[in-house]
């Protein structure tokens, strides 16, 4: 007998905030987060300058637990321990037991680790190399980290999926415990800014180049964008067994209805819209609910021509209608491995809030892209009992997770 999923808790390190109250207010202030990086004026052949960095200060933590850590660990365990608290957890043996683990992934690892090994071919010198730089530069470095700063013993998945890094690991988490192998998971994503993630993009003629207005991009679905932006954060969910959160009186903050993920098995860059409508119907038939119940898509929305069209044109297909549809990367840039998990966990929050964020500078919708209600002006008031977050990764791998009001019941 399958188990119900719920929300317990959850928390997110992102260019827009910290926490719910400053992160609500730059949404409703349509704070655009993305700069121009000055440190990345030296790469004369890499056409973006921009990014949307977060100001994080990593905590003062015991050095025995954090030496290991690169910037997207502590980020990722800064997160975590917030959404622990956020839960109620903080402290209790429950953690411990064998039945809490963790589900976490990103993009890579610690930049700076992974140039020292590099730094070693090229210089024939170990200088760089100590016992951690492995650890630090390990695509799994937020999941293990996690895992031993929180003394977790039970399972550990790593979901190193790219850019659905972060909904993969809420997907599989959720899965863990509706099949009875798990009571809670820490299920979350992050990544840290770095200029070959911009690069990465940048040779694929992806990134936006309004280098001297960095305010007005990234713009998804308008027929002016011009490229993705990069970001840096991370997000982590507290998914939790319904009757177990019940017993110890835990504040539910939404339940996981449905996930849905496949893969395209078509390209590893270019997206296929007919495989991504199906990942959302993978969802909506996990949540044994009509098409119709779902009242807002947060989108992927990286304001790629060929991404913004074929996810518009997937969502339209599998939803049948013309649904309230917003990203958040407009805001705060794609945050690659931890976008699916910010996402998610903020979605949840504007479902809580009653109110959902609008697609700023999206001005002039793409005729090409499909119709959807895209959100614009002043946000929208929603009062929703289903809503339905998507994302897509290089590989094509796609992920649909569908979150219902834990007030709607």
């Amino acid at each position: 007998m399958s188990k119900r999923v719920v929300v317990t808790g959850g928390s997110c390190v992102s260019a827009l905030g910290q926490n719910w109250s400053e992160i609500l207010t730059n949404l409703k202030s349509k704070k655009n987060c993305v700069v121009r990086m000055e440190q990345y004026e030296k790469y004369a052949q890499m056409n973006t300058k921009l990014a949307a960095p977060v100001n994080f200060t990593p905590p003062d933590y015991p050095r025995q637990k954090t030496r290991g850590m690169g910037r997207v660990a502590l980020m990722a365990t800064y997160c975590t321990d917030c959404a622990i608290k956020n839960a109620g957890l903080s402290g209790n043996a429950i953690l411990r037991n064998g039945r809490c683990g963790v589900a976490y992934g990103s993009s890579m690892g610690n930049v700076d680790a992974l140039l020292d090994f590099f730094s070693m071919l090229t210089s024939d010198r170990c200088d760089g190399i100590t016992a951690t730089t492995y650890i630090r530069s390990m695509p799994q470095t937020c999941a293990v980290n996690i895992g031993v700063f929180f003394e977790l013993t039970g399972r550990i998945i790593t979901t190193n999926t790219a850019c659905t890094s972060g909904s993969m690991s809420i997907g599989y988490a959720y899965e863990t415990i509706k099949n009875g192998q798990q009571d809670i998971m820490i299920a979350g994503g992050a990544d840290e800014l770095s200029p070959t993630s911009s690069a990465v993009f940048d040779t694929l003629f992806a990134t936006s180049t309004k280098n001297e207005t960095p305010h007005l991009t990234p713009r998804a679905f308008d027929k002016e964008r011009d490229g993705l932006v990069v970001g840096e954060g991370a997000g982590t969910l507290i998914l939790e067994e319904y009757e177990h959160a019940i017993a110890r009186s835990a504040k539910i903050y939404a339940e996981i209805a449905g996930f849905g993920t496949n893969t395209d098995g078509f390209h590893i860059t270019q997206p296929n819209r007919d495989t991504m409508q199906i990942a959302l119907e993978l969802a909506i038939k996990d949540a044994d609910i009509s098409p119709d119940k779902i009242d807002y898509v947060n989108a992927h929305g990286t304001a790629t021509d060929k991404g913004d069209i074929a996810e518009s044109h997937a969502t339209y297909n599998a939803l049948k209608k013309s649904t309230p549809v917003s990203t958040l990367k407009n805001y705060i840039g794609h945050t690659l491995g931890a976008c699916g998990a910010i996402e998610a966990w903020l979605s949840i929050m504007m479902m809580r809030e009653g109110w959902f964020a609008p697609n700023i500078n999206s001005d002039d919708i793409d005729a090409e892209c499909a119709n959807l209600d895209y959100i614009q002006g002043e946000g929208r008031e929603i009062n929703a009992k289903y809503i339905m977050s998507n994302n897509f990764a290089f590989g094509g791998i796609n992920t649909s997770l569908i979150f219902k009001n834990w007030d709607s019941k």
